[in-house]
């Protein structure tokens, strides 16, 4: 799926899972313009040279840190520090 409004379509209503959600914004705005895949860790690979991983606050770089030009995409933060990026501003990539 592509868009996030169809995914609480067809969840039962009030479960929809957030984590899948997060993912499927994340790779609708990067979709249009990069090469997007799942790579073997992390879970999205960016033009073949940018690793993802996507998650909320209280996500940390342990998943990914030993992967060259890898970030975490953060839900519930407003700004970035480090190599942690805001989720919502993959949405100005749309």
């Amino acid at each position: 799926m592509h868009n996030t409004n169809q995914i609480h379509s067809v969840s039962t209503p009030g479960k929809a899972n957030t984590g899948s959600i997060r993912e499927t914004f994340f790779a609708s705005m990067l979709h249009p313009q990069h090469r997007v895949t799942i790579p073997k860790r992390g879970d999205f690979l960016v033009d073949e040279n940018y690793a993802f991983e996507i998650g909320g606050r209280k996500k940390d770089y342990t998943q990914i840190r030993d992967i060259p030009h890898s970030w975490l995409a953060i839900d519930n933060i407003t700004a970035g520090v480090a190599h942690k990026i805001p989720l919502w501003l993959f949405g100005f990539l749309y």
